[in-house]
């Protein structure tokens, strides 16, 4: 790489985290001067807002109207734990895992639930375990994009149509940005924060009528929590799937929410968003290509994220570092371009080896990552030995 200046171009927007992610171009904070504060999210009008974000979410999604789509407490955690703990146990379960996230299923289901008939298939970061070993008379889970490797599921082809389990996916950085099948999934959890750049602290769950079908059939040998609770009286309580969440929601969360989903409506839909995750990883697909210093964590490149695009610095002089230093000149690199504002929350997540962690979601504009780019080599080369 030759010398070069410093880029006169900076991205307009800065915020490259992936959750909480950036909020869309133009949002302002006076979008929720309409935000129903100081009522009851019971109320005739607090339960109109709740509709219509599940609503919209059905519409934006394209989830089938037999699905049940509900909100609950906890960000994707609470949504995932809720589907665990309710419905796990009834048959053995496959858990696919690799990266942080997953792994933390695995912990919850082998020393939480303690089950006894368990199959864990686990890969290292930048890799997907072969998924062809799912066995789906078994309860199946797993994550749909694995925010924290870069890693995502290239398919569902892996999952029969006529199976006799559950598939219980985590999509929190999938949903919004991929074309989900939904008839090979039968419960999904997101949260607001990734991808559509929503506030934190809620989750959604979407049940297939199959899902519903264990939940009303099957009772775990374990008490539940009451915010993980989706039956009454032997049936699914309808009411939280419309209307009525087991907890008090943020009602400036939810107006926030219904404002990004909106917003989702006026770029086409699911059709809109997708283009735009393609458009960004392919911008920083291009540059990876032609700079001989960076690569993906991803060896695969059929299972590449197109939302947390995780990097690896690939210059011999760096792999010849001990970990420690090579987390050190990452953290230089990070450090100047946050120094310089131009990313922010860039660097790679605790537990993933050393690198970069870009996000190409919807709600980041192409040209912002094109920007990024010539930052990244400029901050490379003050850093590096290139």
């Amino acid at each position: 790489m030759s010398f070069i200046n410093k880029p006169g171009v900076y991205p307009e927007n800065p915020n490259f985290s992936s959750g909480p992610c950036t909020k869309r171009a133009k949002w302002d904070v006076n979008i929720l001067h309409q935000a129903l504060v100081g009522r009851s999210h019971r109320s005739k009008q607090g339960k109109a807002k709740i509709k219509e974000a599940i609503e919209l979410t059905r519409e934006i999604l394209q989830i089938p109207e037999d699905y049940r789509i509900g909100i609950i407490t906890g960000s994707n955690t609470g949504a995932f734990e809720a589907a665990l703990w309710s419905v796990l146990g009834e048959r053995g379960v496959d858990v696919f895992a690799w990266e942080s996230f997953g792994f933390g299923w695995v912990t919850d289901i082998t020393k939480q639930l303690k089950l006894e008939d368990i199959r864990v298939f686990k890969e290292d970061y930048g890799k997907i375990p072969d998924l062809t070993q799912a066995d789906c008379d078994r309860d199946i889970v797993f994550v749909w994009n694995g925010t924290t490797s870069g890693v995502r599921v290239a398919n569902a082809d892996w999952i029969q149509n006529d199976r006799g389990g559950l598939t219980i996916c985590d999509a929190t950085s999938g949903a919004f940005a991929y074309e989900l099948p939904w008839d090979k999934l039968d419960i999904t959890t997101l949260s607001w924060q990734k991808v559509m750049g929503g506030e934190a602290g809620h989750g959604m769950i979407i049940l297939s009528p199959r899902a519903v079908a264990r939940l009303e059939n099957y009772t775990p040998s374990w008490p539940l929590p009451k915010i993980f609770r989706m039956i009454k009286n032997g049936k699914l309580d309808e009411k939280m799937f419309v209307d009525s969440p087991i907890n008090t929601p943020s009602m400036l969360c939810v107006e926030d929410y219904i404002d990004t989903l909106k917003w989702a409506d006026s770029i086409g839909g699911l059709t809109g968003l997708v283009g735009r995750v393609k458009d960004n990883f392919t911008t920083l697909a291009n540059w990876v290509q032609s700079t001989d210093w960076i690569d993906f964590l991803a060896k695969d490149k059929d299972f590449r994220s197109y939302t947390s695009v995780c990097l690896k610095v690939t210059a011999p002089w760096f792999l010849e570092l001990p970990e420690e230093e090579q987390a050190a000149v990452i953290k230089k690199i990070t450090g100047l371009l946050d120094q310089e504002g131009v990313a922010y929350d860039i660097g790679a997540y605790r537990d993933a080896p050393s690198g970069f962690r870009v996000w190409c979601c919807a709600t980041v504009e192409t040209k912002d990552i094109q920007a990024l780019t010539n930052w990244l080599n400029w901050a490379y080369q003050q850093v590096g030995r290139a």
